[in-house]
């Protein structure tokens, strides 16, 4: 007989209640998707317009996006069944920070990337969080720059740049965290590393224990 108090492993041992085995426990799966321009960052969609998962029909496991990009905008996205971890990432108390490349009309003053930076106040009379601020490169009439923030609220980079008169033609994210968009193409997808797991969980304040698998 086994004695009060033993413990069992559910991922190793075979455990049975009125000699019915439980039901395993769900696999977590993290997957790191570049999602492409003109798909929207739901499951299911309404008006009928592609989703992430028409990107991913492989992934055999339902799996839901942490935060969105919106529908013009490209860049990296995580996928996940792991609902602790997608609420980390995605509120604000967290400060999981959200790095964009984006090109916008015309040259930035260096006053105005300080603006940008300090915060503005939207369209909606709520000012912006505070940001880093970079710029990558320029033209005569347009720019790149980076933009890097914790907050994410929803078309926060494009309001900015477009109350400080820089309205937004290209939008990319390019991290997470600790996760990177790296050389990962529009509408390619990969299973997160052990390192990469790791460091994400320790970013949102999770113990840094890394899951046997990464299946999907």
């Amino acid at each position: 007989m086994t004695e009060l108090g033993t413990k069992a492993n559910p991922q190793t041992d075979r455990i049975t209640v009125n000699g019915r085995p439980l039901p395993q426990p769900r696999q977590p799966i993290y997957i790191l998707l570049h999602k492409p321009v003109g798909i929207v960052t739901t499951l299911d969609d309404p008006e009928g317009r592609p989703t992430v998962r028409d990107v991913i029909p492989s992934i055999r496991t339902r799996v839901y996006p942490v935060g969105r990009l919106d529908y013009a905008s490209s860049g990296l996205l995580l996928l996940t069944n792991d609902g602790d971890l997608a609420l980390r990432a995605t509120h604000p108390r967290y400060g999981l920070r959200k790095t964009y490349h984006v090109k916008v009309k015309g040259v930035p003053r260096p006053e105005t990337l300080e603006r940008m930076a300090a915060g503005v106040r939207l369209d909606d009379g709520k000012s912006s969080g505070t940001a880093e601020i970079r710029l990558l490169r320029a033209s005569d009439d347009k720019a790149w720059i980076e933009i890097s923030l914790s907050e994410g609220r929803n078309r926060e980079v494009r309001r900015i740049c477009e109350t400080l008169g820089h309205p937004v033609e290209k939008l990319g994210r390019v991290a997470l965290g600790p996760l990177k968009l790296g050389k990962l193409q529009p509408g390619e997808s990969r299973p997160l590393t052990a390192r990469e797991l790791r460091d994400l969980r320790v970013a949102v304040g999770l113990e840094p224990r890394i899951f046997r698998k990464n299946l999907n």
